[in-house]
């Protein structure tokens, strides 16, 4: 006979089980659909202090290849409006480039509680207009590690791209891609993160360096988990005539548990 509990019990289990995803949410290699939506903000290019608002479309599927192993893909899809990027360059619509990556990770963290994933990354030029993207096809490498220890996660994501195909007349792309993470989610599903997203550009000898401090609380809309979340972005390092001060961010993500 099946009894389900009710009163402070069947919160308190409900809880945990909202805990656990939330937890889910910080692992990158995590056996489970999630779909985040995430907008971001940011100002201060070029001379006439020029803004991009993006929204980013991040549907992460895994995809069990055998008993001991998992494919992840996370793919993302900008939708990016800006004006003056580049002095009086005007308003610019549409998609930009988008970014897939491939994840091998085994489906059991390792004896010491390790979590990787290692995998191709791809650069496709989608852009809808020559000033949002690059114009190139890129290819290279991509790797994931972390540790989860009760509510914390601690790890970091890289990868690089090369250029291989398309304009010409476009740069090159060597970028370097580093996004150290930690985290820490609470009993009550609320989750705490700190992280880098700093990209090193090896044809100018640049560094992007956005440092990101989030908070997201997992809620429920019927039976459907979703994360909501927002925070700010200080520009430690940017390119010359590239975003200054403080960004934003905020969005949603869909689970999709099995």
């Amino acid at each position: 006979m099946l009894v389900l509990a009710s009163g402070p019990a069947g919160q308190a289990l409900a809880q945990e089980g909202d805990t656990d995803l939330a937890k889910k949410l910080n692992n990158p290699v995590a056996a489970m659909i999630s779909v985040p939506l995430q907008f971001n903000y940011d100002q201060g290019y070029g001379p006439d202090n020029g803004y991009r608002a993006y929204l980013n479309i991040q549907p992460v599927i895994p995809i069990s290849l055998t008993e001991d192993w998992n494919v992840i893909s996370r793919t993302i899809v900008p939708v990016i409006q800006q004006n003056d990027i580049v002095g009086p360059s005007g308003t610019q619509f549409g998609m930009g480039d988008i970014t897939q990556s491939f994840f091998f990770s085994p489906s059991q963290p390792g004896p010491s509680g390790i979590v990787w994933g290692v995998g191709p990354v791809f650069l496709l030029p989608t852009a809808t207009d020559d000033m949002l993207g690059s114009e190139k096809f890129g290819i290279g490498p991509t790797a994931v590690v972390l540790k989860q220890m009760g509510g914390w996660t601690v790890g970091g994501l890289g990868n690089h791209i090369w250029s291989v195909a398309g304009d010409d007349s476009r740069p090159d792309i060597s970028s370097t891609f580093l996004q150290p993470f930690v985290s820490y989610t609470t009993p009550t599903a609320w989750t705490f993160s700190l992280n880098t997203e700093s990209t090193y550009d090896w044809e100018n000898d640049q560094w992007s360096v956005p440092i990101n401090a989030v908070v997201s609380k997992l809620v429920k809309f019927g039976d459907q988990p979703v994360s909501l979340f927002a925070g700010v972005r200080y520009w430690a390092e940017a390119p010359d005539g590239g975003p200054d001060g403080i960004g934003f961010r905020a969005g949603l993500t869909f689970l999709f548990p099995k």
